[in-house]
C-alpha cells in the first residue's frame, strides 16, 4: 500500500466498492453530475470535491436565512448528509447539482427556523416543578454512552478518529484540518460520512454529536 493509500483509504458504505481509487487531481476535471456519480458510489473524496465547489455558497445561503453561525453549519450539515444519501437518486434532467444542493440546504433552514420558532413559543415550565423532574435515568445514559462507543468503533479509523477529536477532543474542523495535516474538505468529508453511518446505527442517540463548527 503506498502513502496516499494509508493517508486517503476510503472505506465503501455497505458493500459499495469502487472500480478505482480518485484522487484530488482527477476530481478538480470532473463535471458537478461526474462527482455526484462518485458519491452515489460512496465516495467520500467526492463529497470532500462537492463540500470544495460549493460549501461557501451553501453556508452562505443557510446564514441568510437563519442569522446564526451554528444553526448555519447544522443547515449545511444536514444538506451535505442528505446528498450523500440520495445522490444516487439525483436526475440531471430536472436540476443542476447546485440547485439540487442549494434546494437541500434552503430547506433544512427553514426546517430550523421553524423548530427555533416553536422552541421560543413553548412556555416555561413552573417554578414549583421539582428540580429532578426530566432528569434522564442514569442507567439509561450509561447505555446511550456505551452504544456511541460501539457505534464510534465500527467506524473507518479516520472518520473515528475526527468525530472523537471534534466532540471529545474539542477541536474545531478547522483545527482538525491543520492537526491531521488533511484539507478541510476532507475532514467535513470524514466528519459527514461518520455522522452518516453513527445515524444509521444510533438513530436519535446520534443527535449527541451535532452542531461541530468549523
Amino acid at each position: 500500500m503506498t502513502e496516499r493509500g494509508r493517508e486517503g483509504r476510503v472505506v465503501p458504505l455497505r458493500g459499495w466498492r469502487r472500480e478505482r481509487p480518485t484522487t484530488v487531481r482527477e476530481l478538480a476535471h470532473l463535471s458537478d453530475e461526474a462527482v455526484l456519480a462518485l458519491i452515489a458510489r460512496a465516495d467520500d473524496h467526492a463529497l470532500a470535491e462537492l463540500y470544495r465547489r460549493f460549501g461557501r455558497l451553501a453556508y452562505g445561503l443557510a446564514f441568510r436565512i437563519l442569522r446564526d453561525d451554528a444553526l448555519a453549519q447544522d443547515a449545511v450539515q444536514e444538506a451535505f448528509l442528505g446528498v450523500w444519501r440520495a445522490a444516487g437518486r439525483f436526475t440531471a434532467e430536472r436540476a443542476k447539482p447546485s440547485t439540487w444542493l442549494l434546494t437541500l440546504v434552503h430547506r433544512r433552514a427553514v426546517d430550523l427556523v421553524r423548530r427555533e420558532e416553536r422552541r421560543r413559543a413553548e412556555p416555561l415550565q413552573p417554578d414549583t416543578e421539582p428540580l429532578d423532574a426530566g432528569t434522564p435515568d442514569e442507567a439509561e445514559l450509561a447505555t446511550q454512552r456505551e452504544a456511541i462507543r460501539d457505534a464510534l468503533r465500527k467506524l473507518p479509523p479516520e472518520q473515528r478518529e475526527a468525530i472523537e477529536l471534534a466532540y471529545y477532543g474539542g477541536y474545531t474542523q478547522s483545527e482538525l484540518a491543520e492537526r491531521l495535516d488533511q484539507p478541510l474538505g476532507t475532514i467535513k468529508s470524514r466528519m459527514f460520512t461518520g455522522l452518516a453511518r453513527l445515524r444509521d446505527v444510533l438513530g436519535e442517540d446520534a443527535r449527541s454529536f451535532q452542531g461541530q463548527s468549523p
